[in-house]
């Protein structure tokens, strides 16, 4: 795992500049200085505002900023005298932040603003979305954190992690078992450990056109088709006759990664000749808003104002992306967005960081950065849903016919919640997101009247017959709520639970592949609807 050039030469050249928000007390008569570094990487004149703290405070064309006097030579009239103090004596707490874009980008500068106002201090975000490179420090009496984000793909994020350049890693894809590997044998320790990876957002990839363009939708197969060069034309999708000009991202990036999984399978990737590579979300939504025949694929905060496309699964179901079927992860498209970091004690600042973003603190801003936070959404289940049609249409022997009318039994007057429990092929053992899940979930029902009803649902994917499956799921929706009930103790004593299982019914994606099998592996959590 090795920096690109490109990469390696944004982390080398981080000025060390601070920002804070809102109007500076003018202490001194504004004049204008100018503050240069030794290594030339700084190099800025403006408007002297105050000094304090160590730090000069300076109005430019950026806004406020703070710039360390440790780091920088001040020139001007107006420069004020100081007594300088020993670089060793100076504590500065920077933290390293790098990989996916999608993070970096869109993400973490409402993250780290969030921070601040959790904290009670100021912040301000100054990012160059040319060079991916953002810098911000939170302030209060002093500079207590300066945070480098440099955002370029997810493949950074491992390699950074390795070499100890970073902190922190972004990725918008699990770590790979390789990645895993090196890290470990490098010392970083177990990288899935709960401690060190973490998942801080879930996210749904849309296929976007032209807001002009006359497809509404798109099967995977078809998707596939377009991106490998076997179609070509949008006439073969029902369109106009225009050929298709194809949008990717470039290798190294977790978005490209999760959608070139999902797209070609165990297949090796093949993207049509003379497609169109650029290394950010912002540059495929604006290339496709700009030209009438062209397809992309980007992060749900990313579609501008592009045209999202409804995905037709292998089994015809259609999907169109939201943010409950992304909590779900229920969409053909879904991703979770994650931080990692090595095995090492954290400082203050950087525990307060990770903290802050795994918390429900950090919700308010993943949603306003436009991805979709892990927090708890209902939706009602009426008898004219898609699933109680569904199950009323499908017939089977006696015996699962008695467990779909004892599930449209069950579901009358129940909500689903967004909390779904996964499990490994043929086993109890919940997967990496469950831990987190389960906290939520607590904190959620304490919230809840006394005497409300809580149901834990479970579902397997098809393999194996019906009567082992349903014995299955009832298992593993016990063994969800008996964990639930022993991690939140009393906070739940006044709810009535119980739980059901339905063996391989109501599927909510394909059982043909792995990947719709896992998705099927599940417990739903519903709750007694709120009453009129």
């Amino acid at each position: 795992m090795a920096l690109n050039k490109k990469t390696a030469g944004r982390i080398a050249n981080r000025a060390l500049i601070t920002f804070a928000v809102g109007a500076l007390p003018m202490s001194v008569l504004a004049s204008e200085i100018t503050l240069t570094s030794d290594d030339g990487t700084v190099n800025l004149v403006g408007e002297f505002l105050e000094f304090k703290d160590d730090a000069y405070a300076i109005r430019t064309g950026l806004g406020d900023l703070w710039v360390a006097a440790s780091k920088v030579r001040c020139d001007g009239d107006a420069c004020p005298v100081i007594h300088t103090v020993p670089a060793a004596d100076i504590v500065t707490t920077d933290i390293q932040i790098a990989g996916s874009d999608a993070v970096g980008l869109g993400m973490m500068p409402k993250l780290i603003s969030g921070l601040a106002t959790h904290l009670n201090v100021k912040a301000s975000v100054a990012a160059d979305q040319t060079d991916g490179v953002m810098l911000t420090s939170l302030v209060s009496d002093g500079v207590i954190g300066n945070y480098h984000v440099t955002s370029t793909s997810s493949g950074d994020a491992f390699a950074t992690l390795l070499d100890g350049t970073a902190q922190f890693g972004m990725s918008s894809r699990r770590i790979r078992p390789e990645e895993v590997t090196a890290l470990r044998d490098s010392g970083a320790g177990n990288m899935i450990a709960p401690g060190q990876e973490h998942i801080i957002a879930v996210d749904s990839l849309v296929v976007i056109t032209h807001p002009d363009n006359t497809v509404q939708q798109i099967s995977l197969e078809q998707l596939r088709d377009v991106y490998s060069g076997k179609i070509t034309n949008w006439s073969e999708l029902g369109g106009d006759d225009a050929p298709i000009a194809v949008i990717g991202r470039e290798a190294g990036s977790g978005t490209r990664d999760v959608f070139e999984a999902r797209i070609f399978g165990d297949d090796e990737p093949t993207l049509v000749d003379g497609a169109m590579i650029v290394d950010d979300n912002n540059k495929v939504a604006a290339q496709v808003n700009a030209d009438p025949t062209a397809i992309g694929f980007v992060g749900y905060a990313f579609q501008q104002d592009a045209k999202p496309l409804t995905l037709i699964n292998e089994c015809g179901m259609a999907m169109t992306p939201d943010a409950f079927s992304a909590k779900t992860e229920e969409y053909a498209l879904q991703r979770r967005l994650y931080l990692y970091n090595r095995d090492e004690v954290l400082d203050a600042s950087a525990q307060s960081f990770v903290d802050f973003v795994v918390s429900q603190d950090a919700d308010a801003a993943i949603t306003a950065s436009g991805f979709i936070d892990l927090g708890i959404n209902r939706r009602a289940q009426p008898a004219d849903s898609a699933r109680a049609l569904e199950l009323i249409d499908h017939s089977g022997d006696d015996f699962e016919n008695g467990v779909i009318a004892q599930m449209l039994e069950q579901m009358d007057g129940f909500d689903r919640l967004s909390t779904t429990f996964r499990f490994n092929t043929g086993s109890s053992r919940l997967d990496e997101r469950g831990a987190a899940d389960m906290a939520r979930l607590a904190d959620y029902l304490a919230t809840q009247p006394d005497g409300t009803k809580v149901r834990f649902v479970g579902f397997t994917d098809g393999v194996g017959l019906f009567t082992n499956n349903h014995v299955l799921s009832q298992g593993r929706a016990t063994q969800m709520m008996a964990e639930l009930q022993e991690f939140a103790g009393e906070r739940l004593a006044t709810l009535e639970m119980d739980a059901s299982g339905f063996g391989e019914l109501a599927p909510t994606a394909c059982n043909i592949s792995e990947d719709g099998r896992a998705i099927n592996r599940r417990v739903e959590v519903w709750i007694e609807s709120i009453k009129s």
